[in-house]
């Protein structure tokens, strides 16, 4: 009625436009029919290290890059671990159809006598969808929670499932009562996580990473060296010598 409205009094809505007599919206490609999960149960480890991959995703704040820009494969046994203990897990599935490059011999077959009709009317669900979409949290079941590894398949993306993914988990967690909720993130996803309404802290406090052991040691006397892929600054061996 308000675009009627507008229309008739000779404005035409920003979002439509008007190309060779016709009128066709410029609003972002609908996401495909999904299926989106709470149940851990529902991802497969190895589907989930897949889609890490297609998705360049690295667990790792300092990953490894070969030479192409692609980060080393997640470790499946952590991946393990780190969903079994993740106070939330989100999975996305959709139609193999709607997943471009993906090979048909993998794909769930719903095929029958009448043709591939049938695969477009039963819905989708983790047993005949493909894995497109994830999202964790970590929570202390209380008082705090974080979000992690938010991550759709490139061809899916600015689509509106990434947001779904992170409301989905913002609604378990203020349903739970836990209102502390954090989202650790590259200046890159920034945007993405303020048009999911998280900000900047009020308190104005900054995310600090272990470094290194407590020492009184000046800047001086440390050392840098590597433990497991990050430098750390260590007390200088000197101060054990001396003793």
């Amino acid at each position: 009625m308000a675009v009627a409205a507008a229309v008739h009094g000779g404005y035409l809505p920003s979002k439509f436009r008007s190309i060779s007599g016709k009128t066709v919206s410029q609003s972002k490609p609908t996401p495909p029919p999904l299926f989106i999960s709470t149940n851990p149960n529902d991802v497969i480890p190895n589907h989930l290290k897949n889609l890490y991959s297609l998705c360049n995703h690295s667990c790792h704040r300092f990953p490894k890059l070969n030479s192409e820009g692609r980060v080393e494969p997640v470790d499946l046994n952590k991946l393990r671990k780190a969903l079994h203990h993740s106070y939330i897990v989100v999975s996305v599935f959709t139609r193999p159809a709607f997943v471009p490059g993906l090979v048909p011999e993998l794909a769930p077959s719903l095929t029958g006598i009448g043709g591939d009709w049938i695969g477009k009317v039963v819905p989708v669900t983790p047993s005949n969808g493909e894995l497109v979409g994830f999202g964790r949290a970590v929570s202390d079941s209380g008082l705090t929670a974080a979000i992690y590894d938010v991550m759709v398949i490139p061809s899916l993306r600015r689509r509106g499932i990434g947001r779904k993914i992170v409301q989905r988990m913002l609604r378990i967690l203020v349903n739970r009562d836990i209102y502390d909720i954090a989202a650790l993130c590259s200046d890159q996803e920034k945007p993405f996580f303020r048009a999911c309404g998280f900000g900047d802290d009020v308190l104005a406090s900054t995310t600090m990473m272990y470094t290194r052991s407590a020492s009184a040691d000046s800047e001086d006397e440390q050392i840098v060296k590597y433990a497991g892929r990050k430098l750390l600054l260590a007390p200088s061996l000197r101060g054990n010598l001396k003793t």
